[in-house]
């Protein structure tokens, strides 16, 4: 992961948005969310109790900055227990296990704005590489010294990944996207990342796994 003074041979003033500007801004934005979008908050809820048994948020461990586990908060879309069903990972659109109103959320991105409050909490930054899962798309201990770099900021609801390719990327590559994403961070960078995402989401572009999300070869590894 980063040392000291890899961070100190940034410019002072990219050091002091990664410090405390990035992290005000998410708290900021996060709150906002949380507060004018509360009504649609309530109607996501509703929609989801009337379509199917079981919660409306959905929590998962995943791995956050320094490769800690924490817990993502999502708004419910698939039926209860689908993690142990088959693979456990959200294959495409056809997945039997998501439900309609969960097509529906995940189509428009809604699935993830209960990640505000990750963002409150410290969990997250908007802007970010995506938290892993804990086994997937490989356990943390089989991350080679610079795929961990991904690790040295908080993972993000949005990243470079995100918008170079979504979920149409194998995740060797993502990694490679993400560590990419730490060595150049700035504020610049993040509102590029952040419009375009905004773009991605209207058009629904690279929203669905196409092709083999992992290859299992280790030479594929970064």
């Amino acid at each position: 992961m980063a040392n000291g003074q890899e961070l100190l041979k940034k410019p002072a003033s990219e050091r002091l948005y990664n410090r405390f500007v990035k992290r005000f801004l998410d708290m900021m934005l996060a709150a906002l969310a949380l507060i004018l979008l509360s009504p649609l908050f309530l109607l996501t809820m509703l929609a989801i109790k009337l379509n199917s048994k079981g919660p409306v948020l959905f929590k998962q461990t995943r791995l956050g900055r320094g490769g800690k586990e924490f817990k993502i908060y999502k708004f419910r879309t698939m039926i209860v227990n689908a993690e142990h069903i088959g693979s456990g990972v959200y294959s495409n659109n056809d997945d039997p296990r998501v439900t309609k109103v969960g097509k529906i959320l995940r189509k428009t991105s809604i699935d993830e704005l209960p990640q505000a409050w990750n963002l409150l909490k410290g969990d997250m930054s908007l802007i970010g590489p995506r938290p892993p899962l804990t086994y997937h798309p490989w356990p943390i201990e089989q991350y080679t010294d610079e795929q961990r770099r991904m690790f040295d900021v908080r993972p993000g609801i949005t990243g470079w990944a995100q918008i170079n390719g979504r979920k149409d990327v194998e995740w060797n590559k993502r990694i490679q996207l993400n560590v990419w994403y730490v060595d150049h961070v700035s504020f610049g960078l993040d509102l590029k990342i952040f419009f375009t995402t905004i773009g991605k989401v209207f058009t629904n572009a690279d929203n669905e796994n196409k092709s083999a999300t992992v290859v299992k070869d280790e030479e594929a590894k970064v």
